[in-house]
């Protein structure tokens, strides 16, 4: 079984301003298709191709097979975390948990986006739900995911440089700042229930 990219949940040029079609054409088009790429020339013919892609990046051990299969299932699961109508504040379920776990959304935002633009060289800022339900801001280097951990992701933020240089440069705080614009708070919600 060969491990297959998804489609983006819209269209390349449809999170713009927040990026442009050209960004998303490097990101998605590039970046993310070649962790496929690499994964499957990695895994082809062994057992491990036969898991599925969340299952591999839980059990792999740390080196090529878990970057590729993690950074696939990481872009994957980032595509969702934000929508062209996205944004506003969140509500619902994960409303209420922000404000009982952060003291209201304020505070959660500057948390996250700290963390965010805060976190040395490569990696992703995630919002998980810890196994006793409190939730919690991970920042994580490089590949790494809350799945390692036994948590559950409900959203992340991308801040490899690849994710923004190319509107950006290397203004990560402004493209962390943008992010709050494209949030897809349904996604959000989604994954309380039903893990991605």
């Amino acid at each position: 079984m060969s491990f297959v990219q998804p489609p983006l949940p819209y269209d390349l040029k449809d999170l713009a301003p927040f990026v442009s079609e050209e960004q998303m054409m490097f990101h998605y088009g590039k970046h993310h298709a070649a962790y496929f790429t690499n994964l499957n020339g990695l895994v082809d013919g062994k057992p491990e191709s036969e898991l599925p892609l969340r299952k591999l990046v839980i059990e792999a051990p740390a080196g090529p097979v878990f970057n590729n299969a993690a950074q696939a299932w990481n872009h994957s699961f980032f595509w969702h975390c934000m929508s062209p109508g996205g944004g506003k504040a969140p509500s619902g379920e994960i409303a209420s948990m922000i404000e009982r776990d952060f003291g209201g959304f304020d505070k959660f935002k500057e948390q996250f986006s700290t963390a965010a633009v805060k976190l040395f060289g490569s990696g992703w800022a995630w919002l998980a739900l810890d196994p006793s339900g409190k939730l919690e801001i991970m920042p994580l280097g490089n590949a790494d995911t809350p799945l390692k951990y036994g948590k559950e992701p409900l959203l992340t933020l991308d801040v490899w440089e690849h994710a923004y240089y190319i509107d950006y440069r290397n203004a990560r705080p402004k493209f962390v700042e943008g992010f709050w614009d494209v949030i897809n708070w349904e996604f959000v919600n989604k994954n309380l229930k039903s893990p991605f």
